[in-house]
């Protein structure tokens, strides 16, 4: 206990550099796997060919590999920004790809039929996937998506690998200082327990009153 009263400054800083790091990466990646989960169902070529690109190249890399890329090539290219933001880019990037793929199959769900009908009421594709399709498909992927979120927080670990601060940060300078090892990644393993458990709490509350029965 001595380790998280001592040092409770230190856990709160890297507890809130998870919290953010958890909630801006979630927003870009529920955006950008919004966009990529349309490209795939767009009746443009290209679009699909561009969206399926985007899942396959970012659910098989690595994402410490990933992390590399972006952290290491992206101030090649003039890019230069704080290592929070890079870490930002890299986890929203990486979960996009795995909400895309849960946005899709919820797409799938939906009938065939309620498509065909929106176009016959002359529907555009924009319209016939916002008003028709994305509201009943998002029922079914609230679990999915929850998941992919929790994940996502487990994975900002990585960022302290990058001068970023955030919970798994937290050993370095405590073990530095001589406190128990055991100690400090039990307090630091309750923190992410909590950012984790809040997500699934919000995502049950979700599904309970947008959820498909069952």
């Amino acid at each position: 206990m001595n380790v998280l009263l001592d040092n409770l400054s230190l856990y709160g800083d890297g507890l809130l550099g998870t919290v953010e790091l958890t909630v801006y990466a979630s927003v870009l990646a529920l955006v950008l796997g919004f966009v990529m989960a349309a490209f795939r169902v767009a009746p443009v070529r290209s679009l699909r060919a561009f969206g399926t690109a985007w899942v396959t190249v970012l659910r098989n890399t690595p994402l410490t590999l990933l992390f590399f890329a972006v952290v290491l090539g992206l101030p090649r290219f003039g890019v230069v920004l704080p290592f929070k933001l890079f870490a930002i880019i890299a986890l929203g990037c990486y979960t996009s790809a795995f909400i895309c793929e849960a946005m899709r199959s919820g797409i799938n769900t939906v009938p065939v039929g309620q498509g065909e009908a929106a176009r016959s009421l002359g529907m555009t594709f924009p319209q016939t996937l916002g008003d028709v399709v994305l509201p009943q498909a998002f029922r079914s992927v609230i679990p999915p998506i929850g998941s992919t979120l929790i994940a996502l927080a487990k994975n900002s670990a990585i960022a302290g690998s990058f001068s970023v601060v955030e919970l798994l940060g937290v050993y370095k300078p405590l073990n530095e200082m001589g406190y128990s090892i055991i100690w400090t990644f039990v307090w630091i393993a309750v923190g992410y327990l909590l950012v984790t458990l809040t997500i699934s709490a919000v995502f049950n509350l979700l599904e309970k009153h947008f959820g498909v029965a069952r």
